[in-house]
């Protein structure tokens, strides 16, 4: 099961995209998160999908990692895309039976919702599976690093986020496992109603919190061996430091982004 959990993963590997900075890496999955909501134009998301694609092909990924991310969430994909086509009222009626009626304008958000859900998350997954967890920390670290001026805990708060990113593949792991021992015992995931399945879950979720605080109470226990006392006079084996690269990378990204909300009004 750890195969189809992108997020958190990382691909090693010595293409243009993997030796950007994470900084400007942080920096564009930031402003593609905005794109695409600012985008209110089925030409724009053109850009968006070019520019997936041209990083994927960059970075020299397989498209299946991107595929493999968007299956754990294909069932909230279709839910959310019935519930707009049946819930948005509009001025052009396409269908109706009974109480069930279907617009023109819920057809159009229902595409728009399906289209920014698999671009959030192909394209967030890149930045993971393009950058090492040490660069995403100290980029991080690096990014919020002026708001220490105000008290912001920015070295404690990148390492918490990094760590909760890297044990996403793992906890997912650990279920699988714990989900196929209980079914070895006889334990039935699948059968039953609602209320029956949430209650099978129990004998999932308790060994599954035990674990968790398992591990990160070792993990707790390896840092302060390691005598890790947060951000104060650490020091890095591999400095960060912009190139040309990065400011051509994110040059081109901002025109594509800039070109896709405007192209809108045109």
């Amino acid at each position: 099961m750890i195969k189809d959990i992108t997020i958190g993963q990382y691909v090693p590997g010595e293409s243009f995209v993997h030796k950007l900075d994470p900084r400007t890496k942080i920096l564009i999955s930031l402003l593609f998160i905005i794109q695409i909501f600012v985008i209110k134009d089925f030409k724009g998301y053109i850009f968006v999908l070019a520019f997936i694609i041209g990083t994927v092909a960059v970075a020299k990924l397989s498209p299946r990692y991107l595929y493999k991310g968007l299956k754990p969430v294909f069932v909230l994909i279709i839910i959310t895309a019935i519930l707009n086509i049946f819930m948005v009222d509009g001025k052009e009626l396409i269908f109706k039976w009974k109480f069930i009626s279907i617009y023109k304008e819920g057809l159009i958000t229902a595409a728009f919702m399906v289209l920014r859900l698999i671009f959030l998350i192909a394209g967030t997954s890149l930045l993971t599976l393009t950058t090492s967890p040490i660069e995403l920390t100290d980029g991080i670290e690096r990014l919020l690093s002026p708001f220490k001026k105000i008290g912001l805990p920015a070295h404690e708060l990148a390492m918490m986020m990094t760590i909760a990113l890297r044990f996403i593949p793992t906890l997912m792991d650990e279920t699988d496992k714990i989900m196929k021992a209980q079914m070895a015992r006889g334990a039935d995931f699948e059968s039953g109603s609602i209320v029956q399945k949430a209650k099978s879950l129990i004998p999932l979720l308790v060994p599954l919190f035990i674990s968790s605080f398992r591990r990160a109470d070792e993990l707790a226990m390896a840092m302060e061996a390691r005598c890790y006392k947060g951000g104060e006079g650490r020091t890095r084996m591999k400095q960060l430091k912009m190139h040309g690269r990065d400011a051509a990378a994110f040059t081109t990204y901002f025109v594509l982004a800039v070109l896709s909300v405007l192209i809108a009004y045109i």
